[in-house]
């Protein structure tokens, strides 16, 4: 469409305004807005500028972190994919665009959209698509004079609260279904005030997309009703984590690659599993990527704090849910993540690493089908069973050696982010919770 009819199609809906978003390496989700009336020329043809240390910029204020390679001279244009467009059911008269960050007319080494771009063709050339869903919990506060409070203390899958947020839940549903969204399932979660709610999965790229445009809509649809949305990974000492578990598959064209004979995985899949594991404890600085992250990744929360796999097994970092069809498990769920990860590097990274355990032809440990924690420390060794790193540090130090990762993501790009991750880290080193959930409440 040109840019002349697409303004005009907009003007004609009543949109007055195009959000031209990115997502940053703090997992800060960011946005220029072009009148609509301007689209027409330069902003259609070459996007909008924005500051090249844009992506230099940590979660806890905007300044440029030390020694991120990045600064503040030059600029690079954010391209809107205009295949993303959408009206924003929540934000009358206004629409978004998904963008991507070109320098000279080319991809930006530093673009976490374009990253897994890169990993998605290294699929197609190993012979495979990777679908892929994102499933949030996140949690709903209610204001309490000047503080905000859970909107229920209810339990798991309590219809109490289910009835008690029904509007606010209902309404998130329409608003994702107005984007094109398709919602699957919806319950509350162990949490007070915690929710759940999954999306149907879709190719790689378009799953990082629904990432992005969910956790927009469940925070601006809360805001309508008078609440607020977080998807902080631990907000309460007392009450469990909200996780973003990545759940993914591998096709051919068109045909599930995953389920192997009886109940197995397929030996590909047994590889891309392979290589998760491997790599996991240098994935986390992508899929826990904040000190808030690690105060939920303990044993026995079902956060997955051990490097293991197994069948229908919620202590394990990687989980193969069973198949009520038989036939074999038609996904893998990747347990170790929550929403403060940029879903653009997290899940390019966890492809990154599956497709090195294709390439090496790796294979799994036996899977484990009790409780790590319940192991002794004697059984985990003889089973390879090892504790993630329980820190940021440990997770950065992992990856920092992290051949394979490092080559996924480019010097440049690891330079840059491994700044902002440790500017992140220094700040917020031996804040109590409290602080940190005052801080970071409202930026994820």
């Amino acid at each position: 469409m040109a840019s002349s009819e697409l303004a005009q199609s907009l003007e004609g809906s009543g949109i007055r305004f195009v959000r031209v978003v990115w997502c940053d390496s703090g997992n800060v989700i960011r946005g220029k807005a072009v009148s609509t009336r301007k689209l027409q020329g330069d902003y259609f043809k070459h996007g909008v500028g924005i500051a090249a240390a844009q992506m230099a910029v940590p979660v806890q204020a905007d300044f440029v972190a030390p020694e991120s390679g990045l600064s503040p001279v030059g600029e690079v244009r954010l391209m809107p994919d205009w295949a993303t467009l959408t009206t924003l059911p929540y934000a009358p008269g206004q629409a978004r665009v998904l963008g991507d960050m070109v320098k000279n007319g080319q991809p930006w080494t530093h673009c976490p959209r374009n990253f897994l771009k890169k990993q998605i063709a290294e699929a197609d050339k190993a012979g495979f698509d990777l679908m892929a869903s994102f499933e949030n919990e996140f949690y709903l506060f209610k204001p309490n004079g000047p503080n905000w409070e859970p909107v229920d203390r209810t339990n798991f899958a309590s219809t109490l609260a289910m009835d008690a947020s029904r509007p606010v839940i209902d309404e998130i549903a329409d608003h994702l279904l107005a984007q094109k969204i398709p919602v699957e399932q919806y319950y509350p979660e162990s949490g007070t005030g915690q929710h759940e709610m999954t999306v149907r999965y879709t190719n790689a790229l378009a799953a990082a997309d629904r990432q992005i445009v969910f956790r927009d809509t469940v925070r601006a649809t809360a805001l309508r009703h008078g609440l607020r949305a977080s998807f902080l990974p631990k907000v309460f000492a007392d009450q469990a984590g909200s996780g973003c578990h990545l759940h993914l598959s591998l096709w051919k064209g068109g045909q599930n690659l995953t389920p192997g004979g009886g109940d197995n995985l397929s030996p590909k899949a047994k590889s891309f599993l392979a290589g998760i594991l491997h790599h996991m404890p240098a994935l986390m600085a992508f899929t826990t990527p904040t000190s808030n992250s690690f105060r939920r990744i303990k044993p026995r929360t079902w956060a997955g704090a051990f490097r293991c796999w197994g069948m229908d097994n919620r202590e394990a970092a990687v989980r193969v849910p069973s198949n009520p069809d038989g036939g074999g498990p038609t996904h893998i769920e990747f347990k170790t993540a929550d929403a403060s990860a940029n879903p653009y590097l997290a899940l390019g990274a966890v492809l990154a690493a599956g497709l090195d355990g294709v390439k090496q032809n790796l294979t799994p440990p036996e899977p484990v089908n009790v409780d790590p924690a319940d192991l002794s420390d004697d059984e985990k060794r003889k089973r390879g069973i090892v504790p993630l790193p329980g820190n940021l540090s440990g997770a950065l130090h992992t990856f920092s050696s992290d051949l394979v990762l490092i080559g996924a993501l480019g010097q440049e790009f690891a330079q840059s982010y491994l700044a902002v991750r440790h500017s992140e880290m220094q700040h917020f080193k031996g804040m109590d919770l409290a602080d940190e959930v005052k801080l970071l409440l409202e930026r994820y």
